[in-house]
């Protein structure tokens, strides 16, 4: 069979690492603005003032032990020559989108995935009228899409929220931001109406649990917030569904996954990598399903957390499922129960509880690349909601050389090859309908988890450092040539 002849082949970006421009044309502060560069091994961390004038910071950020600020603060930008705020400039595709959607299309893309900044839309998250020239913005950047045609295909909310809402509020801790999410995201359907058909609302719901702040806003984050936190998106992206049908756009939700292996056959290390898949799982049930699942609803339960559902809020979640399933995917973790054998920090992408997994090959921030890891997923997630899928983000990151005017980056094209091939023998052998493949960071951004330009994963690189110094010259690399090429032949030269 192969890939369809309307497969969306492309790449994925996200605002808060690329966008940049964040003073300019009316935009307010984002949670990721207040955040921090870091590096391997060295956590970003978030800024905050307190009431006497002081400062501060906190590694609020990925898998960081840190849950809240401290009393009284507020995160905020601060005024120190030692604190760098990567997505104050990022890529700066604000300035540079004409260049970079004309290179993306030149390499045969079908579909370039983006996210609007909310408070470019809505400065303070819930202002009165919208900003215009932040949807005229975003408007020039979807009509130059099509003058390619290319389907934009666009995250409303992607690991950043207003400022104002997170201080103000304490996130999506709070009921409040449901309307001004839905408000926000009309706003973009009727502004956007006939140029942007597929919308995704949240991007790696589930996770909140590793990083409370990052993707909710929560400046406070306990596990009653976290799941006060949870049913809101969910509530939102339920009501965001129902009101797109309105204007016929076709939505989803992003759930961040990959296979857990059991590290042996012990029954105990199968338990726990079915437990660990279940905790990821448990946010597209809900918006697959429309209800929660009862593993999640005994836990719960167990710790007494209570769900803050009003009267009507379980029809909404029931009528408001996703129309298709997007996941981002970057590889596998191997979990084991064997005290002797764990390793915390020694599995992929130093997740606690995880190890290396001993036949697969790991690049210098330890993210292994996983042969058969999509076709696993495409089937886990198929055989369990029966639902169209999209492979919206997958990647891999290196400390890319610039020789000449290229990168010779034959481990990027590696890990793609064995990412599309898995793919393939997913879509025709086990029947799988996949709607597309997006691969993430197209053109070199800041990364998400260390906030820095080292580690790449584009196939257009950026001339740019840490620190967003540099000429911001494009420059293709061996990736984005054989890219081209699998795109020409719908994913049947791999070569």
């Amino acid at each position: 069979m192969g890939f369809s002849t309307d497969f969306f082949w492309g790449g994925a970006t996200a605002a808060n690492q690329y966008e940049g421009g964040v003073f300019e044309g009316g935009a307010g502060l984002s949670t990721a603005d207040v955040m921090t560069n870091g590096a391997h091994k060295v956590p970003r961390q978030v800024t905050y003032t307190l009431p006497d004038g002081s400062w501060g910071k906190i590694p609020l950020c990925f898998h960081s032990p840190e849950r809240h600020l401290p009393e009284g603060a507020v995160a905020a930008l601060v005024d120190d020559k030692d604190i760098y705020y990567p997505s104050h400039i990022a890529s700066d595709f604000y300035h540079h989108y004409k260049e970079d959607i004309r290179l993306c299309a030149e390499e045969g893309f079908k579909c370039l995935r983006i996210s609007i900044k909310w408070s470019r839309i809505f400065p303070n998250g819930d202002d009165t009228e919208p900003n215009e020239e932040g949807l005229a913005f975003y408007e020039d950047v979807f009509k130059t899409c099509r003058s390619y045609d290319i389907e934009p295909l666009v995250t409303l909310e992607h690991y950043e929220n207003p400022l104002s809402l997170a201080n103000r509020f304490n996130g999506w801790d709070s009921r409040y931001l449901v309307d001004c999410f839905v408000r926000y995201a009309t706003t973009c359907f009727e502004r956007f109406n006939g140029l942007v058909r597929y919308y995704l609302t949240f991007n790696e719901i589930n996770c909140i649990e590793y990083a409370p702040f990052v993707t909710a806003g929560l400046i406070h984050a306990d596990e009653q917030n976290i799941a006060n936190a949870t049913f809101h998106q969910f509530l939102a992206s339920a009501k965001t569904v129902i009101a797109a049908h309105n204007f016929w756009p076709d939505l989803s939700v992003v759930l961040a996954f990959g296979p857990v292996y059991g590290f042996s056959c012990d029954p105990a290390d199968q338990l726990a990598a079915l437990k660990a898949q279940d905790r990821a799982l448990f946010y597209s049930d809900v918006q697959m399903r429309g209800y929660y699942p009862n593993y999640k609803l005994a836990e719960y339960e167990r710790k007494g957390i209570k769900i803050p559902a009003l009267p009507g809020d379980w029809d909404i979640l029931a009528e408001g499922i996703c129309d298709f399933l997007s996941f981002s995917l970057y590889g596998s973790q191997v979990l084991t129960t064997n005290a002797e054998e764990l390793e915390v920090g020694s599995g992929n992408g130093g997740a606690e509880g995880m190890v290396a997994n001993p036949y697969l090959k790991t690049n210098a921030w330890g993210w292994a690349t996983d042969p058969d890891c999509q076709r696993i997923t495409l089937n886990t997630l198929f055989n369990r909601y029966q639902c169209p899928l999209w492979c919206v983000e997958s990647g891999i990151g290196w400390k890319d050389e610039l020789v000449g005017d290229t990168v010779h980056d034959d481990y990027r094209i590696d890990y793609m090859r064995a990412n599309i091939q898995s793919m393939k023998d997913a879509v025709e052998q086990d029947g799988i309908p996949l709607m597309g493949y997006l691969y993430w960071g197209c053109v070199d951004m800041v990364s998400n988890g260390e906030g820095e330009m080292a580690k790449r994963y584009g196939q257009i690189y950026v001339d740019a450092d840490n620190y967003g110094q540099g000429t911001m010259k494009r420059l293709v690399k061996d990736s984005y040539r054989w890219y081209q090429k699998v795109i020409a032949s719908n994913g049947e030269d791999l070569d």
